[in-house]
């Protein structure tokens, strides 16, 4: 009897001591806030965000954060209207051409924005790709042009990617003294231009199997990975991301030398989705966070970590060049002003 006495108080006392362990785990739990970061994006940093999230994740835990990050691709026009036409909710803004910034979201849903990485356009391909081995910087166009070729773009009118590799054509009309643009684009396609303004209506429409036009750049790799297509116009990053073949264009073309920012002013065009008119320019990405976001602190030390040291490593790793230093425009938060150049506009 006086052992199982003993047995039942060990019982007991194990019982009070699980219920006590059970108790300071469920407090230590609820002890961790929860947050969820919302993100429109750019489809072509998908990954280095990606990379950002889970190591951003890692780091708001040491601040009592218990971060969920929800990730929203799309091209940037789109990830902008998202805001803008349909009322949906977000902390951040992250879009492939800054510009969209300041004439869309600019007063009304932001007071700032940072240019903080940059691009180029490059065209891609594989070894199933045909003539993989003769296309180069010089005959790109013309081997593009050839009956038996296919190529693909984004929908200008959802994305900067595919409204920069339109006016790419048209800058290497110009540069090669060559109707590229004609053959390439306006023949194949209901965009059209008046000199050196493009328009490209509403509803993009091909008249070619020839061509592919998707909403979003990255909605192309997994296309010409399977070998459906033959080449694509893209960004340089994303072609490293995923390990493709690209020929580079020239400097004049790519729209990823700062030094002819002027030639580039060229060619223009007007997006029948948002009837704005944009003109070429060097490829520079913005961010921002919006006035209504629900979780607009973690999502100013989510800026901040990101302009840090440790987001421009993650950004190098995926082949995204960074600005050196950052440039931020409007009310700028003083969280991240050690991080960036504030410029006025």
């Amino acid at each position: 009897m006086k052992k199982l006495a003993i047995l039942m108080l060990f019982i007991v006392a194990a019982g009070i001591f699980a219920g006590c362990s059970a108790s300071n785990e469920k407090q230590g739990a609820e002890s961790t806030e929860k947050a969820i970061l919302k993100i429109f994006h750019a489809g072509s940093l998908s990954n280095p965000l990606k990379d950002l999230g889970e190591s951003f994740t890692e780091y708001a835990k040491a601040k009592g954060y218990n971060v969920e990050i929800q990730n929203e691709a799309s091209g940037s026009v789109m990830a902008v209207r998202k805001v803008t036409d349909l009322g949906k909710k977000a902390d951040i803004v992250a879009v492939a051409d800054y510009t969209l910034i300041p004439q869309m979201l600019v007063p009304n849903y932001t007071d700032f924005y940072v240019l903080f990485a940059k691009n180029e356009i490059v065209i891609a391909y594989t070894d199933k790709s045909k003539y993989a081995d003769e296309i180069n910087s010089d005959n790109w166009y013309d081997i593009l042009a050839r009956d038996d070729v296919s190529f693909g773009f984004s929908d200008p009118n959802q994305d900067p990617c595919g409204y920069r590799s339109v006016m790419v054509t048209k800058l290497a009309s110009l540069y090669y003294g060559k109707p590229i643009f004609e053959t390439l684009i306006e023949s194949n396609t209901n965009i059209y231009a008046d000199g050196n303004h493009i328009f490209a209506p509403k509803d993009i429409q091909v008249g070619t199997d020839r061509i592919v036009v998707r909403p979003k750049e990255s909605d192309l790799t997994g296309i010409i990975e399977s070998g459906s297509i033959d080449y694509i116009f893209t960004y340089k990053s994303l072609a490293e991301q995923h390990g493709l073949k690209y020929v580079e264009l020239p400097g004049k073309i790519s729209l990823g030398d700062f030094s002819e920012e002027k030639y580039y002013k060229q060619v223009s065009i007007t997006l029948g989705s948002t009837g704005k008119t944009i003109e070429a320019k060097p490829i520079v990405y913005g961010i921002t966070v919006l006035k209504d976001a629900p979780n607009r602190e973690l999502a100013i030390d989510y800026l901040k970590f990101l302009l840090g040291k440790d987001g421009k490593e993650i950004f190098k790793k995926n082949y995204q060049d960074f600005l050196n230093p950052p440039i931020a425009f409007g009310n700028v938060p003083e969280e991240i002003k050690g991080s960036v150049k504030v410029v006025s506009e």
